[in-house]
């Protein structure tokens, strides 16, 4: 099961990056709207369902207080993926201002180590659901920890295309571009791998944990996708996607996660 939930997600980048393959150009901005906002719903529901709810439910003999868990690890992850915002250099889609620490890398380079930024919450979100379903603790199954990992590759295969496709444009042939983007999934199946360590170290600590991974999710969701989705003509194909992608993973929670 460990080997499904590591490579579940990658497949969904690596089938995404090969689009490069199959398009000529960018995606085209309409579908690029509608699919970041697929991506952000996704990412905020299996935010709250999979990891935000199970992290209340573990704290529940704390009564009244048993928010606390949910909400320190909420604001922890969400510190967490600023500082590493602040510190390592990168380069959003469509933006020629690069974030982070200087440094005199080439534009595909950034370009990679933003997507590469996005993609570790993910990793760890399905890393912690996975330790909590091995620990038995707080009442996370197996079928949740492999709903979450489906839906986390759901929205990596729009991911991947996103990504990819503008290496393109920056002068990487096809073949460079899709590596690129593939490789730039590797950072979840090793983020799942280290978390799921460092959980059963600190099973106590799961509810924070859980909560953590959710907080470094909001922030890509929030800092990212939202963003790009708004920005321009089409912002309510985004909307639409939201809430599409939104529906969608709450439903598998739902029918799957048991």
């Amino acid at each position: 099961m460990l080997a499904v939930v590591l490579l579940v997600p990658l497949l969904g980048t690596v089938l995404g990056a090969a689009c490069v393959f199959l398009l000529k150009g960018q995606i085209p901005q309409r579908q690029n709207k509608l699919l970041l906002g697929l991506a952000s719903g996704v990412m905020v529901a299996a935010s709250v369902w999979s990891l935000l709810i199970p992290a209340m439910e573990m704290s529940a003999p704390m009564g009244k207080l048993s928010f606390v868990p949910a909400a320190v690890g909420l604001a922890l992850g969400m510190a967490f993926l600023l500082m590493l915002d602040e510190l390592i250099p990168h380069l959003h889609l469509d933006s020629d201002h690069p974030e982070g620490l200087k440094a005199n890398l080439r534009k595909s380079s950034m370009m990679f180590l933003a997507v590469t930024l996005h993609n570790l919450p993910e990793g760890m979100a399905v890393g912690v659901a996975y330790a909590g379903a091995v620990s038995g603790h707080g009442g996370i199954s197996m079928a949740a920890a492999l709903t979450l990992a489906i839906g986390i590759a759901l929205q990596n295969f729009p991911e991947g295309a996103i990504v990819s496709m503008p290496l393109v444009g920056v002068g990487l042939s096809r073949r460079k571009a899709f590596a690129y983007g593939a490789v730039s999934g590797l950072v979840e199946p090793l983020g799942t791998v280290v978390t799921i360590l460092l959980t059963r170290l600190l099973t106590p600590f799961l509810p924070y944990l859980l909560a953590f991974a959710a907080g470094a999710m909001f922030y890509v969701v929030v800092e990212e996708l939202i963003p790009e989705g708004a920005a321009g003509e089409h912002s309510n194909l985004a909307t639409v996607g939201f809430f599409a992608g939104f529906i969608l993973m709450m439903v598998l929670d739902v029918t799957l996660g048991g």
